[in-house]
């Protein structure tokens, strides 16, 4: 976290503790963890807390991990080399650190196996289980992102949902999606288009539930959960769309039993190094 210093006519100390996400901490609580180490400058040295503020200055501070609930799957790896992991996410493990999700995500579960360059090539919602890229090397990530950001990677999802036979032929939805930071739920809105989907049924099951085949060409975030609630056919068990589940949302421990029955199936793509097809494929099932 970086706090800006900028009240002159106040010490360092005293103008951090004026700022609201510190709103407990005393003159005392500030210099412990000065003294820790926790709170430094941009050179990561300790600051000066009773040094006056001579002008605007960033602060770092290392704050405590929250307590989590541990998230109690597996994430297995697919593939390792010198610069791309890929790994099988599971469901309720969050891409990357975010909010209350820091120490249960992927990237930390794979940075304390492979080392603080680890970074994620692209990213699936925490409730989304399947294939996940990271790369290696800070030099390697912008090239497989670009693959991405050029539509050139091949996505495959599956789908567990109320089975409708006029999808069996398959159904292309593009509209445009938008989502404003602290809502829920994205949402359908005129305008250019945004998102693209192909989805078909694939099979039905004796509970009368399909099992869909999902290709996004874009990537908006929750679009694959809006487009099929948006075709009449919401994923089974997702909290979100068509109505918000209250009770899920808000609960502070997951329900584990309770699975989003979306899927990440596969990607392919040609790497931008060796010019290989790579091919990935999950090993999870809905």
């Amino acid at each position: 976290m970086v706090l800006r210093v900028s009240d002159e006519d106040l010490s360092v100390a005293q103008t951090l503790l004026r700022a609201p996400v510190l709103a407990g901490w005393s003159m005392d609580d500030v210099r412990r963890r000065v003294e820790a180490g926790e709170i430094v400058d941009a050179d990561g040295a300790p600051i000066d807390p009773d040094a006056p503020v001579v002008r605007p200055v960033p602060v770092y501070l290392y704050r405590d991990l929250p307590a989590e609930p541990v998230v109690p799957f597996e994430m297995p790896v697919l593939h390792v080399d010198e610069r791309l992991i890929v790994v099988d996410k599971p469901h309720f493990l969050a891409t990357m650190p975010r909010g209350a999700h820091v120490a249960q995500t992927a990237l930390v579960r794979l940075r304390r196996s492979f080392g603080d360059d680890v970074a994620p090539v692209h990213r699936l919602d925490r409730l989304t289980a399947g294939v996940l890229l990271f790369t290696r090397r800070p030099d390697a990530r912008a090239a497989y992102q670009d693959l991405f950001a050029q539509r050139r990677v091949a996505k495959e999802y599956r789908a567990l949902a109320p089975a409708d036979p006029a999808l069996t032929a398959g159904i292309r939805v593009e509209n445009r999606i938008e989502k404003d930071s602290g809502d829920l739920r994205a949402r359908v809105v005129d305008g250019e288009v945004n998102a693209i989907s192909d989805i078909a049924l694939d099979s039905v099951r004796d509970d009368e539930l399909g099992l869909y085949r999902l290709a996004p060409s874009t990537g908006r975030t929750h679009q694959l959960r809006l487009h099929m609630a948006g075709l009449g056919v919401p994923i089974v068990d997702d909290p979100l769309y068509p109505e918000v589940d209250r009770e899920r949302v808000t609960a502070s421990v997951d329900d584990f039993t309770r699975p989003l029955r979306l899927l990440a199936y596969s990607v392919a793509f040609d790497d931008p190094f060796t010019g290989e097809r790579r091919f990935f494929t999950s090993g999870l099932t809905l």
